[in-house]
């Protein structure tokens, strides 16, 4: 029996050929991450030997296999398998197999989060469009989430000690991206947002800064109206309410002068505007996290990055940074509804 103080970490192996599952065998070598959690890798175990055989360090390394996630191991990987006769594994090279294999991991992951049988699920890196030749709706785990729990209006938020910021759009062309931004989805993301750091981040009066879309925040109508018609109304709306919502800023200023550090959070337009920014502060050590779910989902800032994938070079801070989140998140929102059902019972 696993202590059930101790949260269970469901793990989606992502693409096989890119960095995420060497990534995990290496933060697991460190016994001390047991203390903190029960992990459940979703993985062949082909796929786990193949790496365990290419780092020397990792030859004594012991997992132990499972068929459900309700009989673990404490002190040990805990691999449910996904079984194929044959997997050709080629570090840096996507296959429509490895596609199938990451979909596949990932729905098993899912289903075990939506019975409890795992508490958070740590999602490893894919190939988008490697999915998308098999499964044609895929453009993102943050979307497939959303679709896996009955179309939850959810919102991006890229976490680091330094930067909380969420994105208002997410994986959409640049040249759609005005047109989706309109007071009704702008209020539901920062609805979304004010409640995800009460609940989830346990700041009870939360401070926002909202970034413009168009250079210099629209130059006062100059550059762009989507300022004045849409954005500012609803931050003062907002603000009218009680709520400490601020803007809109221009985002070079913003990020050039280091006003972010007054903020408990920030809302850009859409998903390079935020994530450049982020990933020059805190790249390898962030964290993404999608909020507005029941259960908590988070992953590493980076990607497959096939370019070093079985080279034993992979930098492991962001998967630490992920693990520890998603821990503390789960572990925030137990002690809320706990604070929240004893305030009803008095």
């Amino acid at each position: 029996m696993i202590d059930q103080k101790k949260i269970v970490l469901g793990i989606s192996c992502g693409d096989i050929s890119g960095v995420g599952v060497e990534a995990i065998l290496k933060a697991f070598s460190n016994n001390d991450l047991f203390e903190f959690c029960t992990p459940v890798l979703y993985v062949p175990q082909q796929v786990l030997n193949y790496y365990k055989k290419k780092h020397p360090e990792l030859q004594d390394f012991n997992y132990y296999v499972v068929k459900k996630s309700k009989s673990l191991s404490e002190s040990k990987l805990n691999v449910i398998k996904i079984l194929h006769d044959h997997i050709d594994i080629r570090p840096g090279f996507p296959s429509a197999l490895g596609a199938q294999i990451a979909v596949q991991s990932l729905d098993l992951a899912i289903k075990d989060l939506k019975s409890d049988s795992i508490q958070v699920l740590l999602t490893l890196p894919v190939n988008k469009h490697n999915i998308s030749t098999i499964k044609k709706s895929f453009i993102g785990h943050t979307e497939y989430m959303s679709d896996s729990f009955n179309d939850l209006d959810t919102l991006m938020i890229l976490c680091h000690e330094k930067l909380r910021i969420a994105t208002l759009t997410n994986h959409v062309p640049i040249s759609k991206v005005s047109k989706l931004i309109t007071k009704a989805s702008l209020k539901n993301k920062l609805d979304l947002l004010i409640e995800t750091l009460r609940v989830d981040f346990l700041i009870s009066k939360p401070k926002i800064a909202v970034l413009g879309l168009n250079p210099h925040a629209g130059d006062d109508g100059l550059v762009g109206s989507e300022e004045i018609d849409v954005i500012a109304p609803v931050i003062n709306d907002f603000f009218n309410q009680g709520h400490l919502v601020y803007g809109p800023y221009s985002a070079d200023a913003f990020f050039g002068k280091g006003s972010f550090a007054s903020f408990d959070a920030v809302l850009g337009m859409y998903h390079d505007q935020a994530l450049i920014p982020f990933k020059f502060m805190s790249f390898n050590q962030g964290v993404n996290y999608t909020a507005g779910l029941p259960v908590i989902r988070v992953s590493p800032d980076h990607g497959v990055a096939y370019d070093i994938a079985g080279q034993n070079t992979v930098n492991i801070d962001s998967i630490l940074s992920a693990i520890f989140l998603g821990i503390k998140l789960y572990s925030n929102r137990q002690l809320r509804a706990g604070l929240e059902e004893k305030s009803v019972e008095e």
